[in-house]
């Protein structure tokens, strides 16, 4: 055995999340230790100052300061900090990244999209071989500020990859004001994530997908919905099947509430009342273009990528 204790942090547009896992890459196998997330919004008003915000950089130097003990507590030897949408599109990300340095005494990754998409692929595949076989899987990451498609086997790897600027906190900011949104705001909205699908579709071929394999919060909160289940359980949602109709009428379900019945809804995290509207319309999008029968659910992705990087 040559199991390796690792610690793998995403930073994302809406949230931050750290794995402590135990990786054996002979065995090819990954144990988590502790897994948690917290909604920290980093990329809030990006979309329109082009700046990470004062509050928005307390809230995620608040959970790094959490993640740091965790980390020395559970004995990781190897740490990775990716962060992906919002600080790369911020004017003021050196200071999100010396606010890093100081509390985890590592340099935080601003990635590409290209490696964000890579990695999210390495996340999803590794958890899905089985399920995936030879087929050729669509593997989209739904963000807070962007989206990544990435199409590719889990025998060969990555194909293709392409992100865009897409995600459900830049689109709620940018087009979904109303409570609920208006049939004009939901149109904008649609036109503004098909455009940038059909950016993604100059670098992937999407008419290759013979499955579509969803990642992230947006998509696995729409499976516990479809579900019915009564408390958020990952262990449910990761490999489900999440039919095409179902996704269409669930977008149109939560984008006809206002934002009180969306949170009354069991399985809603608070931190994502306001921006799964917008997150459920890229996917029922994606599914559209793509013409898919089903979404496969993961509720692994970059960061088991990044966990795996490790070693």
């Amino acid at each position: 055995m040559s199991t390796t204790r690792v610690a793998a942090i995403d930073c994302g547009t809406n949230s931050i999340r750290l794995l402590v896992a135990d990786v054996d890459p002979d065995a090819l196998t990954l144990v988590d230790v502790d897994r948690r997330m917290d909604i920290v919004r980093l990329g809030e008003g990006v979309d329109k100052t082009g700046r990470l915000s004062d509050g928005a950089l307390e809230r995620t130097f608040a959970a790094c300061d959490v993640y740091a003990d965790a980390i020395r507590d559970l004995g990781a030897t190897a740490i990775r900090f990716v962060a992906t949408s919002a600080s790369r599109d911020a004017a003021n990300r050196d200071v999100f990244v010396d606010g890093v340095r100081a509390r985890l005494g590592i340099e935080p990754e601003v990635v590409t999209g290209d490696t964000e998409a890579r990695l999210s692929f390495m996340g999803a595949a590794r958890s899905l071989g089985d399920l995936l076989g030879d087929r050729t899987a669509l593997v989209v990451d739904i963000g807070g500020g962007s989206t990544e498609f990435v199409l590719g086997t889990a025998r060969d790897g990555v194909v293709a990859a392409r992100s865009v600027d897409i995600g459900c906190v830049r689109i709620t900011e940018r087009r979904l004001h109303s409570d609920p949104p208006t049939d004009d705001e939901i149109a904008a909205a649609a036109a503004d994530i098909d455009a940038a699908i059909a950016r993604a579709a100059e670098s992937v071929n999407l008419a290759a997908t013979q499955v579509l394999v969803g990642l992230a919060g947006s998509v696995t909160t729409l499976a516990a919905i479809f579900l019915g289940i009564k408390a958020y359980n990952p262990q449910a949602t990761h490999r489900s099947d999440l039919p095409a109709d179902q996704v269409d009428a669930l977008t149109k379900r939560l984008l006809g509430m206002p934002r009180a019945e969306r949170a009354a809804i069991p399985v809603m995290h608070p931190g994502r009342v306001d921006v799964i509207g917008a997150g459920a319309l890229i996917l029922d999008r994606i599914v559209a273009k793509t013409g898919v029968a089903s979404v496969l659910v993961s509720e692994h992705d970059i960061l088991d990528g990044i966990a795996w990087s490790l070693v």
